[in-house]
């Protein structure tokens, strides 16, 4: 593979307003970070959103108009919706934004788990605002829902929409649930996985484990995409792993608020940078927009719906 997909989580659900004063929170802000990311060579962006006088995540749908509309009037790269959510939103909330734009790609978490962020309300004195640490300390007693109901479900929306679901695979057993939904007709291949390493409750970021990931999925599913990202610092070391051994990255704030040790993001852009420079270090190139649409089978920007 000579060309490699950079995908940026912009916002994501996780960090809070005081943990960065550089993360971006208002859909004028996500999508200016969204072109930034697209400027230094990122061919998808990873699209949360967020209340824009607090901070909090949302899944306002017209905020995600917004976001989405600005972007493509700057530029051509592919948005992919999250379907994530934030803590305790409904399922209904959480896919409302694939039936409502139809995007090319949305995320597709594959499975529960207990998704913990708590830690930092146990170190942080002062939180900008009074969401931030019930918002986090919820999730010490919170399991993030997949079920095969709801699976079987956010599948049917998926494909009604023609959305490609990028599915993310926190641990081996999210692989046995992609190939039970390919095995039921749910899911249609090629499937596009992508191995989310480093958050509390489950899988730890590291070489071994991703190669194990890798090889698990390879003997049950068969040929894939795949892309990887991993929690914090671990950031660039797993997404350089990825590119070694011939897959895609995902970088961005919803994963790690820094650009390097004990340097703080300003943007998005930073780290897609330091990623950009280290695929040309080993003779790759990012992938245009255009390209990543052609390697994931995307089905173009003329039938989105915004």
């Amino acid at each position: 593979m000579e060309k490699v997909i950079v995908t940026a989580a912009i916002t994501g659900s996780i960090h809070t307003p005081t943990m960065s004063p550089y993360l971006p929170i208002t859909p004028q802000q996500i999508a200016d970070e969204a072109v930034r990311v697209y400027e230094a060579g990122g061919a998808i962006a990873h699209i949360h959103v967020r209340n824009p006088e607090t901070g909090q995540p949302s899944s306002d749908v017209e905020l995600f108009r917004e976001v989405v509309t600005k972007v493509k009037s700057k530029c051509n790269m592919v948005l992919c919706l999250t379907t994530g959510g934030g803590v305790a939103m409904t399922t209904e909330e959480r896919v409302k934004a694939v039936s409502t734009f139809k995007p090319e790609l949305a995320s597709f978490n594959f499975g529960s788990i207990n998704f913990g962020i708590f830690p930092p309300a146990e170190t942080i004195k002062d939180f900008k605002f009074p969401w931030e640490k019930p918002y986090l300390q919820y999730t010490e007693d919170w399991i993030f829902p997949n079920t095969f109901k709801t699976l079987r479900e956010f599948c049917q929306i998926f494909a009604q929409n023609e959305t490609k679901p990028e599915l993310e695979i926190y641990d081996a057993g999210m692989i046995n649930n992609a190939a039970f939904m390919l095995q039921r007709g749910y899911l249609k291949k090629p499937v596009y996985l992508q191995f989310v390493l480093g958050i509390l409750g489950s899988m730890p970021p590291s070489p071994s484990n991703l190669v194990f990931l890798y090889n698990t999925a390879r003997e049950t599913i068969g040929d894939f995409a795949w892309s990887v990202c991993a929690a914090g610092r671990h950031q660039l070391p797993m997404c350089t792993m990825s590119l070694i051994m011939g897959g895609n990255v995902r970088v961005g704030m919803e994963d790690s608020l820094y650009a390097g040790k004990g340097v703080m993001a300003k943007s998005n852009a930073d780290q897609v940078e330091k990623i950009v420079h280290i695929a040309r270090e080993l003779s790759l190139e990012p992938a245009t927009p255009d390209e990543a649409r052609q390697i994931l089978g995307l089905k173009g920007l003329d039938k989105v719906s915004w």
